[in-house]
């Protein structure tokens, strides 16, 4: 009989934000070349936080979370937006292609700029590949269509010898979806992952910010996690590579926020049940001094707006 060995719960959305907000050219390369070649890079991107959150208020159409809007140019110098959505978990999602219509719409009437639809599913549903809102009614047709990137369609051998980042990144994701119930096949996938980063040709940052990823996303039992770091130091310095102590550091503050995040999650549930999706999220993608402050104010707290609230 098969023996499964489970994994501590996977956290997506966090990593996957940060490493597209790091790495967005690279991002649009991998998985939409063709906008990325028609990019004037030289004129930079620009997040729209604020007008994605103007965009989506008062919306009843779906997890919204993974919504990202940047602005780019193009080559002749004309303005245009890109609206990415990043479907992570594995059902078939109602209204999806509604969400993506209303949101394109709703850019276009508030700021009268063209506006590239882009959905990552990174679910695991092979047959579900949305890519078109439409009706047709009464000689009246609406039809909105966008591009949809399913992770599932990629192979490993091709994702392993690509030098983009988002090619690891892909890699590192589907062998979480892969092994969440077989933590020492995780162990294994996560240790060749970690050598491949080192021997792929990124520069330092680039080695730093992907670890992160690889090690949010493949999360471990203490026990593997703590074998693992024991020989991705050793390799380090077989290697005499220039990371070590940056690599240190890393898995040391790591380890203290997730024992910090841990601590502050036990008690909210136990004082007010179970905790939100924000609430969890913020817990997830905070620094040590947020979570000390957060729990300072625990102690006193009679809500969660309490604890979260940025008003001193």
């Amino acid at each position: 009989m098969e023996r499964h060995e489970y994994c501590p719960n996977d956290e997506f959305d966090v990593p996957w934000k940060d490493i597209l907000e790091a790495y967005f050219p690279e991002f649009l390369a991998f998985f939409l070349p063709v906008a990325h070649v028609g990019v004037d890079w030289d004129r930079g991107f620009e997040f729209l936080d604020k007008e994605l959150s103007r965009i989506t208020r008062d919306s009843q159409i779906g997890d919204r979370r993974m919504d990202k809007l940047v602005k780019v140019w193009r080559q002749d110098g004309t303005e245009l937006w890109v609206l990415i959505h990043i479907e992570i978990q594995g059902d078939r999602k109602p209204n999806f292609e509604l969400g993506m219509y209303v949101y394109q719409y709703r850019a276009f009437d508030l700021y009268q700029v063209p506006v590239v639809g882009l959905a990552i599913l990174a679910d695991e549903e092979i047959g579900w590949r949305p890519t078109e809102f439409s009706y047709d009614l009464w000689g009246t047709k609406q039809s909105y269509q966008f591009t949809s990137i399913k992770l599932l369609d990629y192979s490993e051998h091709a994702l392993e010898q690509s030098n983009n980042p988002f090619a690891l990144v892909t890699l590192a994701h589907l062998h979480a979806k892969r092994t969440r119930h077989r933590a020492e096949d995780r162990y294994q996938e996560k240790h060749r992952l970690i050598r491949k980063l080192y021997q792929g040709g990124f520069n330092r940052q680039q080695v730093i910010d992907l670890f992160r990823f690889v090690d949010w996303v493949l999360r471990l039992p203490k026990e593997l996690d703590d074998r693992l770091n024991k020989e991705i130091i050793e390799f380090e310095e077989d290697q005499k590579m220039p990371y070590i102590s940056s690599m240190e550091r890393f898995l040391m503050k790591r380890d203290e926020q997730r024992g910090m995040a841990t601590m502050l999650t036990s008690q909210l549930e136990r004082r007010f049940g179970s905790v939100p999706d924000w609430a969890s999220e913020k817990i997830a993608s905070a620094e040590s001094p947020s979570l000390e402050e957060w729990g300072l104010r625990f102690v006193d707290a009679q809500s969660l707006d309490d604890i979260f609230s940025d008003k001193t």
